[in-house]
């Protein structure tokens, strides 16, 4: 059965609660945590470490999946046909979300941003 902890304190390498630790294991480290657990009222200290480092490729998204695409505000007939392909602008962060085989279609590839970019 699977506890609920919280988690309140968060410290990078380096950071005050942290030199013992990272002494002990050096550049792995990533991070020191402290979870609470209320029901049976301790305080856990965790460290989270690097365990393997290898080379990654992002894949390509599946058919289905929505991306974002820049397209400029001069480029109305680029705009139609992302639009006419079922895009939606989204004036928040003013990009266009299109399902990522459409903006294949369209030419678009290039122009995907953010973490999904291609």
């Amino acid at each position: 059965m699977k506890r609920k902890m919280k988690t309140l304190l968060v410290l990078q390498p380096g950071q005050r609660g942290t030199r013992k630790l990272l002494a002990e294991h050096g550049q792995r480290m990533v991070c020191v945590r402290y979870r609470y657990d209320e029901r049976l009222k301790r305080r856990l200290k965790t460290v989270e470490l690097i365990i393997s480092n290898v080379a990654w490729e992002p894949g390509v998204p599946r058919p289905g999946t929505k991306v974002s695409v820049r397209i400029g505000y001069d480029e109305a007939d680029l705009r139609r046909k992302i639009k006419a392909a079922g895009g939606k602008w989204n004036g928040k962060t003013r990009v266009w979300r299109i399902r990522y085989d459409k903006a294949v279609e369209l030419g678009l590839r290039s122009r995907i941003v953010g973490r999904e970019c291609i």
